[in-house]
């Protein structure tokens, strides 16, 4: 049975990919990913902001009140974004001498002009593909959606000029016209958009008055949203297409697969049931196959996307008025 399939270009054994996160940190981890029949890997993103506020805590810790010197906060500021590309460029080196899967560096960043200084330093260290996690919150009151969406077109504009290896950009679903804007970003040449990237959720702890984390992990109930828009968008972007969040077992890979994607990033199951759950995911999706006779996943790839339906006003029915209308509930 063949599960192999393209991936931003590359040929790859399996349509699981681990997706970037502290699971992909470590070259152990990684061997394991291998081990148990991962198609690719993403390292853990690089975050500007930690590199930012590993230098604010330095400078908080050794400044005293009086205005340092330019030259001291020169300093610190390359040393430690130095040290923190040097670790993540030796495990670019060390995961690619030791897997035989591709391996993809992963960069978050919140200033235009560090994209190109981390995605050419990942180039250099020989990652296969590189993926930009792009996650700008639409929360600026005075910025026009013109001007929030300009953004991610010039950072990827800007990144094509410095690296000739893949790109993926992995996004957030707030925008106002999500399947347009998809669409326009899949002609900017990038050759994969992952759908959709998981962020920081803020709660509060109402008894310490602090905002804290919250589903830190995804949950199998997260799969929907990601699941209508990789059917509704499958066939119709011109990169390929890849889905994630709220992937936990065979038969949500499975239905990803039936809508349409070329393939699926999963990494909160692997939290919650190890590493070598990515071996019960691919045993699940080769019985599947048997099953229903399919040899290859091209044989049902987009099966059930909109762009294959007889009914694709399914895929963008908004309310529950239709199911709820033909029952009957009793509420005592």
């Amino acid at each position: 049975m063949d599960l192999s399939v393209k991936y931003l270009g590359l040929q790859i054994k399996s349509p699981v990919v681990v997706g970037s996160s502290s699971l992909t940190t470590t070259i152990d981890n990684l061997k394991k990913i291998e081990k148990y029949g991962a198609g690719a890997v993403v390292l853990k993103s690089i975050f500007e902001e930690e590199v930012y506020h590993e230098y604010e805590s330095i400078l908080r810790s050794e400044m005293n009140e009086e205005v340092p010197d330019t030259k001291f906060l020169d300093y610190y500021d390359f040393k430690i974004k130095d040290d923190n590309i040097q670790k993540y460029l030796k495990l670019i080196a060390d995961a690619k001498s030791s897997l035989s899967i591709p391996v993809i560096g992963s960069i978050n960043c919140t200033s235009a002009h560090e994209w190109m200084f981390f995605a050419k330093k990942i180039e250099q260290a020989g990652a296969d593909a590189i993926e930009l996690n792009l996650f700008i919150l639409p929360s600026d009151l005075s910025a026009t959606n013109s001007e929030t969406e300009k953004t991610f077109f010039d950072i990827i504009e800007k990144v094509q000029k410095e690296v000739s290896i893949p790109i993926s950009v992995k996004l957030s679903f707030y925008f106002t016209n999500l399947a347009a804007f998809v669409k326009k970003l899949s002609q900017t040449g990038i050759k994969g958009l992952v759908l959709f990237n998981r962020f920081f959720h803020p709660d509060f702890d109402i008894d310490n008055f602090k905002v804290i984390p919250s589903n830190v992990l995804s949950n199998p109930s997260d799969l929907f949203l990601s699941l209508r828009w990789t059917s509704i968008l499958s066939g119709r972007l011109d990169c390929d297409l890849i889905a994630s969040t709220g992937v936990h077992d065979s038969d949500a890979l499975i239905k990803q697969l039936l809508a349409g994607a070329d393939a699926v990033q999963v990494t909160s199951t692997l939290f919650k049931n190890g590493v070598s759950y990515l071996g019960d995911m691919h045993k699940g999706l080769e019985a599947w196959m048997s099953k229903h006779g399919f040899e290859k996943i091209e044989d049902f790839k987009g099966k059930l996307s909109q762009n294959n339906s007889e009914d694709p006003a399914k895929y963008e029915r908004a309310q529950f008025m239709k199911y709820f209308g033909d029952k009957e509930y009793d509420l005592d």
